[in-house]
C-alpha cells in the first residue's frame, strides 16, 4: 500500500501521488456524501465562481460529524493508516475534511497558497490527502512546489474570494509572486485516475487550475495531524474557525473536534 519509498518521497518533497489507494466502494460512498452535503450545506459553504447564476466553483468543510458517509470513510477506511505511514507518525488525529468542486467550465484558478497559515495547528507531522472523485486531467489538476515545506516559512493566508485575511502574527510573510516567476521554482502537477490521491504537507505551497476538462472535478480532502502537532491560536482569522474548541496554546489536539484515529 504505502511503502517506505513513498513515505520518504513525501517527507522529502512535501507531496506525493498515491496510485490506486482508494477502493471504488469508498469513492461511491464519498459521492453520496457530497450529494447530501450540498443538498444541505453548512454555514461554511462558499461560492467562488458562477456562470449565469449557476455555481461552478464552490466548497464546504467541517461536516464529518453530520454527514454519515464522510464519517464512515474517515473512521472505517484505510485512510488514517495511510496518513500515519506518510507522516511516519505513531499517532494520527483527524483535523478536518474539506470538499471542493469545480464544475465543467470553471475558469477560476485557485491562487498559490500555503495551508499552514490558515490553521490552528503547529508542527511538521501533518498531511492533507486530496482524493479526486472524477478523473483529473493534467490541466485541471493541482500544482505544487517541490520542497517548499522545508522553507521554514509561514505565509499569510490567501482568500480565494473577497478581502484578504487580517493577521498580526509576526512570523507570517507575504507569499512571493510565484505565477510571474514560475521558472524559479520546481513545480509539479499530477494526472489522477479515480482511486488515486495526492498527499501533501500543510506547508507545501500549491495552487490549482480551473476545470478545462470534460468531467466534473469533485475532490474530497481530508487533513490529519501526527505526533508533534500542537494547538496554536493565531492572532487573526483562522480557517476553519473552530469556534467551540477550548484548547490552549501548545496543547495536544486530542478532543472531540480532533479525534485520535490511531495511537500506538
Amino acid at each position: 500500500m504505502i511503502d517506505r519509498n513513498i513515505s520518504n518521497e513525501f517527507q522529502e518533497n512535501g507531496v506525493v501521488l498515491l496510485k490506486q489507494v482508494i477502493d471504488l466502494e469508498w469513492i461511491d460512498e464519498l459521492k453520496k456524501g457530497i450529494e447530501c452535503n450540498f443538498a444541505y450545506p453548512s454555514k461554511y459553504k462558499c461560492v467562488y465562481e458562477e456562470i449565469n447564476g449557476k455555481e461552478i466553483f464552490y466548497d464546504d468543510y467541517c461536516n464529518w460529524q453530520r454527514i454519515k458517509e464522510y464519517k464512515n470513510f474517515i473512521f472505517n477506511s484505510n485512510i488514517a493508516k495511510i496518513a500515519g505511514l506518510l507522516m511516519q507518525s505513531k499517532k494520527v488525529n483527524l483535523f478536518h475534511e474539506h470538499v471542493l468542486i469545480k464544475e465543467i467550465g470553471s475558469k477560476k484558478r485557485t491562487p498559490w497558497h500555503q495551508d499552514q497559515g490558515y490553521y490552528c495547528v503547529q508542527g511538521k507531522d501533518n498531511v492533507s490527502i486530496w482524493i479526486p472523485l472524477d478523473k483529473i486531467d493534467i490541466n485541471s489538476s493541482m500544482e505544487f512546489i517541490l520542497g517548499s515545506h522545508k522553507w521554514n516559512k509561514t505565509f499569510l493566508p490567501t482568500k480565494f474570494k473577497g478581502h484578504d485575511y487580517v493577521h498580526k502574527d509576526e512570523e507570517f510573510e507575504k507569499i512571493p509572486d510565484i505565477e510571474s516567476n514560475r521558472d524559479n521554482y520546481q513545480i509539479i502537477s499530477y494526472k489522477c485516475d479515480v482511486g488515486d490521491a495526492i498527499a501533501f504537507n500543510y506547508a507545501t505551497i500549491h495552487a490549482a487550475y480551473g476545470n478545462n476538462s470534460k468531467n466534473r472535478r469533485r475532490a474530497f480532502s481530508v487533513r490529519f495531524t501526527g505526533d508533534d502537532a500542537r494547538y496554536i491560536k493565531r492572532k487573526g482569522e483562522m480557517s476553519p474557525p473552530f469556534p467551540n474548541i477550548n484548547l490552549k496554546n501548545d496543547e495536544v489536539l486530542d478532543s472531540e473536534t480532533f479525534p485520535v484515529l490511531i495511537s500506538s
